[in-house]
């Protein structure tokens, strides 16, 4: 009589976790010539970690919140890899490109506020059709180094304003907002001006640092993590 041993039991890998990041330099990690920015930071640590989760950087200096809104859907659509898997997360930072003032510091703001907070309640209603979705904010910068390029004037007060329109909106959808100015404001300004580059924008290789361990200890990124599948 044929005997048959043990049944063997298939073990699958579980999926790893993919998120897009998307926005302007801040994403993109422009300053770092060290780490490549935070997102890029996290990406190393994701792709040697026991899941190996992906992570796309998918920032573009100079974005505004209208430029984000127009390529998301494409930048989201391309993503996808194996039997169509699409993105399974979406972390969003975006805005302070909208709020300086043009040419002179009583100048025109590059972007309407009214506009802006309309171009922020669209980008975040598009981006929660297709995924949930995570907010990292502005960092506040030094307003002694402006012009930026001889002609943008950008100035907290300004900041302030757009990213208070930016967490309200996200407070509205139950988006977690990380409110890294704020954060960085309560650090004192001799702290703000040690992690800026020259241009007094951009976060230098300290300041990305820093917002790599301000965002990797935000509760909601490692819940989405944690609890990935859920």
């Amino acid at each position: 009589m044929q005997t048959f041993g043990p049944r063997q039991t298939i073990q699958f890998k579980p999926q790893p976790l993919k998120v897009i990041a998307i926005g302007d330099s801040l994403i993109y990690g422009y300053g770092d010539k060290e780490g490549g920015g935070w997102v890029e930071r996290l990406k190393r640590r994701w792709m040697y970690g026991e899941r190996e989760h992906v992570l796309y950087n998918l920032g573009i200096r100079g974005d505004r919140t209208s430029q984000v809104k127009e390529r998301l859907a494409l930048e989201y659509k391309y993503r996808g890899e194996l039997r169509n898997r699409y993105p399974d997360r979406i972390i969003i930072s975006v805005g302070v490109n909208d709020s300086p003032r043009l040419g002179r510091k009583a100048g025109r703001n590059l972007t309407d506020y009214d506009q802006f907070c309309q171009d922020i309640e669209e980008l975040l209603n598009q981006a929660q059709q297709l995924c949930p979705v995570f907010f990292v904010g502005m960092i506040p910068v030094d307003e002694d180094k402006m012009p930026f390029l001889d002609c943008f004037y950008y100035n907290r007060r300004d900041q302030y304003r757009y990213k208070e329109a930016t967490k309200q909106a996200c407070a509205e959808r139950n988006i977690p907002y990380l409110d890294t100015f704020d954060l960085w404001t309560s650090r004192g300004e001799n702290w703000i001006k040690n992690h800026l580059c020259e241009d007094g924008l951009h976060p230098n290789v300290q300041g990305y640092q820093s917002l790599y361990d301000d965002i990797t200890q935000w509760q909601p990124l490692q819940l989405m993590v944690e609890k990935y599948p859920s």
